[in-house]
């Protein structure tokens, strides 16, 4: 978590801005204050579609979204700082996610990114965020550059291959994050986007050292025709989880390391403060959409049955 930077607004919409939680090409993530006081993570977007999560502001620039801040480390972070993840930790933590998963798609919404980096390890359990480029099964478009959504390595062969977009290929993004929370390595290797998709597409996932059960059950999710990747409600099966993840006594020190919340807006002292409207903008995003429901980080308990 970092200080504002000069250019960054004091308050977007309702909520006031405390640090910079994170940046990446789909927008600005701020840490920000509810008028009642709750956290919550607000998204400033770059011009992409972003479904509704607590809050929007897609109606005019800076197009923004708020979600629940949840304290806790990504997978990303804790695997780098703390190491490979227990056996059965892996098991549970598959368990978790893809009941997460099952919520979402019960919506017919693919998260198209799921990630290490993307997953936060909350006191609550897993929570998948950064849903920037999710879009309902039915839409495939492209991204604006051309390429297939995604990241390298966790991106299905379907979707590089054909743009194939759908349920599946999340399950396998779901596996590859559990080969690299298992090793603590890249689940197809390093190297430049091309080589790791290619690696992705045509060669077997890095599962060296792994226990056999758990490596198993990583090749089924990363299978490279979709049609033979186990769904959310097998993989929990499979997993026969008997307590939850909270309790597990390796996933709890890693909540501890949630990033320390500031009580005021973190800003040099010598920042100007810039109001909202002077900010630079880059034209309205390509038909922002409201979805029927609001999607918080897991969708509620009244979601639909997967089945």
């Amino acid at each position: 978590m970092d200080a504002l930077r000069a250019q960054d607004p004091p308050r977007i919409g309702d909520y006031v801005l405390l640090a910079r939680i994170g940046a990446g090409g789909m927008g600005v993530v701020y840490l920000g204050r509810s008028p009642g006081g709750r956290l919550v993570a607000v998204k400033v977007v770059r011009s992409a579609y972003t479904a509704n999560l607590i809050d929007a502001g897609l109606d005019a620039a800076p197009y923004w979204i708020a979600t629940e801040y949840v304290a806790g480390p990504t997978l990303a972070r804790a695997v780098r700082e703390r190491g490979p993840f227990p056996v059965v930790t892996c098991r549970r933590l598959i368990a978790a996610m893809a009941e997460g998963l099952a919520s979402v798609h019960a919506y017919g919404v693919t998260h198209r990114d799921l990630k290490p980096q993307n997953v936060l390890l909350g006191s609550q359990g897993p929570q998948l965020i950064d849903f920037g480029i999710a879009r309902g099964v039915e839409q495939t478009a492209l991204t604006q550059d051309g390429q297939a959504p995604g990241t390298p390595g966790f991106t299905a062969p379907e979707v590089l291959t054909r743009n194939e977009v759908g349920a599946a290929a999340d399950v396998f993004a779901l596996g590859a994050t559990v080969a690299y929370a298992a090793t603590g390595r890249a689940p197809f290797g390093g190297g430049d986007a091309a080589a790791v998709s290619y690696r992705a597409v045509h060669e077997e996932i890095d599962t060296d050292g792994v226990e056999p059960g758990l490596a198993a059950l990583i090749r089924a999710c990363v299978e490279k025709d979709p049609a033979r990747r186990p769904g959310p409600a097998e993989l929990i099966r499979w997993c026969a989880v008997d307590t939850a993840l909270v309790d597990d006594p390796a996933y709890q020190p890693l909540v501890a390391m949630a990033d320390v919340v500031p009580d005021t807006p973190q800003r040099p002292s010598n920042a100007p403060v810039l109001a909202v409207h002077d900010l630079p903008t880059q034209g309205p995003p390509p038909s922002p959409r409201r979805p029927a429901r609001t999607l918080g980080w897991w969708p509620p308990a009244s979601a639909p049955s997967s089945g």
